[in-house]
């Protein structure tokens, strides 16, 4: 995957406007943002103009998500081209991937360790471990007992290397947090065991939830998916300003009308909506310059932290 252009020169620099931000948690490595969709082109590729937007609405950098050994390695290098940065691990509806691979799951935890090792400075350097967790909503893809067994050899990787943690939990908080803890992360994120924290990522759980993370000493991020409804509204209100971090989580995670975040949405000055939420056309009516109606993007953080 490679990007050039001005896009691929700008995207780290001094951004303009009243507002800066990091994203720190954005698919760029999605297909859609090619204009590919589930293995069908709908529209050419705009990722450039995804960026200039982004660069438009504040976005100062972005984290860019690795999702599996190969998406990983994929965030990387377009990590290295935009002067961005990513994270290395394998999500927990993937976990079968450790399973599957050629030389075992031995191979594919040392190929990860590798990984990381061969970028830990410069350009597009690693910068936290993961995405990995649990996600008990979708044990279609990996049963419970796969996720916690694969969860818990990625934390030997944040320990190893002194980096944070990039963090998913759906449905799965107990055994999680009980991970966490026997795996030496539930005082200060896992620092007296060599580990540096990190962040629970598109949080969506309760106030208790939100409160047993910082109390382990873990940041909390939100995106659009953690402020659907009242109950997640009032979750988020008792992350601490110091704890607090924002991501969109593109191109999933999109904030809609029917959320109950379009309230406090509905106050944003005319000038900050037309640079976080640009106007949008469905896919197959692509216009270059113009965002895709059901395609989140990294400009949208700036709708987040409003």
């Amino acid at each position: 995957m490679s990007v050039t252009g001005p896009s691929a020169n700008r995207a780290a620099e001094e951004v303009p406007g009243r507002f800066r931000f990091i994203d720190i948690g954005v698919n760029l490595t999605d297909p859609v943002f090619r204009g590919m969709y589930r293995g069908k082109r709908k529209h050419d590729d705009d990722l450039y103009a995804v960026l200039e937007r982004s660069r438009a609405a504040g976005v100062k950098s972005m984290i860019i998500t690795g999702g599996s050994l190969h998406e990983s390695r994929e965030a990387l290098e377009l990590a290295k081209q935009l002067g961005l940065y990513a994270t290395v691990g394998c999500h927990p509806t993937r976990s079968k991937e450790f399973d599957t691979f050629k030389g075992g799951p031995d191979a594919y935890l040392n190929a990860l360790d590798k990984l990381i090792e061969d970028n830990l400075k410069g350009k597009g350097r690693v910068v936290a471990v993961g995405e990995c967790g649990l996600d008990y909503d979708r044990t279609h893809f990996a049963p419970e007992e796969v996720q916690k067994k694969y969860f818990r050899v990625q934390l030997s990787l944040a320990k190893k290397h002194h980096l944070p943690l990039f963090l998913h939990s759906r449905a799965a908080h107990p055994d999680f947090v009980q991970i966490l803890r026997e795996e030496g992360f539930g005082d200060d994120g896992g620092r007296p065991v060599g580990a540096r924290g990190g962040v629970v990522h598109s949080f969506t759980g309760s106030v208790a939830e939100a409160e047993e993370y910082m109390s382990m000493g873990f940041h909390i991020s939100v995106n659009g998916c953690s402020l659907k409804t009242e109950d997640n509204l009032i979750a988020c209100k008792a992350i601490r300003p110091d704890k607090i971090m924002v991501e969109t989580d593109a191109p999933w995670c999109s904030m809609t009308s029917t959320h109950a975040s379009k309230k406090h949405l509905d106050a944003l000055p005319t000038e900050l909506r037309g640079l976080y939420f640009s106007s949008a056309v469905q896919p197959e009516k692509f216009v270059q310059g113009k965002s895709v109606k059901g395609r989140n993007e990294p400009a949208a953080i700036g709708g987040v932290a409003w």
